[in-house]
């Protein structure tokens, strides 16, 4: 039976007002209010990088155009800002947060500390997924992970916890490298302070953030690519993937859930409470700031790539890790302090 096209023109109508009351509502919402927009780290390297950059641009496509406003809250590599937004802020859209990318792998592996359901997190959006790279210093004389399995290298790490660390670790484990682990750093930019001045040989870092903060580094060849994880970009298609030094099937499920952060690239998120509309919100400003042209100027002159993480593909990838096997965990979790 054929509704009857009043009925059907009715219903669109309505439908389309509820829609129309919804917009107004997000933005009567935001309409002067202020945005704070959180990351976990210290000034310098990517994740501020891309907090600010973000901030600078988003608020123009968030209905109201409130000011955002971007605010370092560090503390265990991310963790104390993840709790933060997941328990403490308000849940009602003015507080976002850049969530460190190993944080849901912390939850998965049972990492103390933790505070938040990573599965409950309402994911924005990320820019672009990461390549995570092993380097080394133009002056160690390792520039191949057999030469890493043969000599030691000092290898810095911010913190105590996340992907600097676990990454060198875990090749330890499970390529037989020789890297010394040294932690503590407060950030991205004294780690690489801490490379110039020759405190530490080596890194783990997303290759992105490196040529986005130190292109001198990889202009003048300054640094050795031992080895990467996550997508294979075109200037690294001459280094080798973590998983060929992996002996067997079950290591390679490890190195999975140990990077599986390279999915994730830096996703925004807002906390669970934070309704639905605006969440909605949200996700299409952020979508919509990626094809600013300002932003993409701006990304461009920083050589930070583009290439969009949808809410979904973040929310898909965080379930997977959070639902690998008991015994994968388990191994996994000793990469993770």
């Amino acid at each position: 039976m054929k509704a009857k096209p009043v009925i059907v023109a009715t219903l669109l109508g309505l439908a389309a007002g509820v829609s129309a009351a919804q917009a107004d509502s997000v933005s009567d919402f935001y309409k002067g209010k202020t945005v704070f927009a959180l990351v976990g780290v210290s000034a310098g390297g990517e994740y501020d990088f891309q907090l600010r950059l973000a901030a600078r641009h988003i608020g123009k496509y968030i209905p109201g155009h409130p000011t955002v406003i971007p605010q370092n809250m560090t503390g265990a590599t991310g963790l104390v800002m993840a709790n933060y937004l997941y328990a403490v802020a308000p849940q009602d859209g003015t507080y976002l947060g850049l969530i460190q990318n190993g944080l849901p792998t912390s939850q998965a592996v049972g990492v103390d500390g933790v505070k938040f359901d990573a599965a409950r997190f309402q994911w924005i959006g990320s820019v672009a997924p990461t390549t995570e790279t092993m380097v080394t210093w133009k002056t160690t004389g390792v520039t191949t992970i057999e030469e890493a399995r043969q000599k030691d290298v000092i290898v810095g790490a911010v913190g105590s916890s996340g992907i600097t660390l676990s990454f060198p670790v875990m090749l330890n484990d499970l390529a037989g490298t020789r890297f010394k682990m040294v932690l503590g750093y407060t950030g991205s930019g004294a780690l690489d302070l801490a490379m110039e001045r020759g405190e530490v040989s080596g890194r783990a870092g997303s290759w992105s953030s490196l040529k986005a903060s130190k292109p001198n580094w990889v202009a003048n060849k300054d640094i050795n690519v031992l080895v990467h994880s996550g997508p294979k970009p075109a200037d690294l298609q001459h280094v080798p993937g973590a998983g060929d030094f992996m002996s067997n099937a079950e290591d390679r499920q490890v190195l999975d859930i140990v990077t599986m952060g390279d999915t994730l690239g830096h996703p925004f998120a807002t906390g669970p409470g934070v309704p639905a509309e605006r969440v909605a919100a949200l996700r299409k400003a952020f979508a919509d700031m990626l094809n600013d042209p300002d932003f993409r100027k701006e990304a461009a002159a920083n050589n930070l790539e583009v290439d969009p993480v949808s809410a979904e593909a973040l929310s898909s990838a965080v379930e997977q890790a959070l639902g690998a096997s008991s015994a994968s965990k388990q191994r996994a979790r000793k990469y993770f302090q």
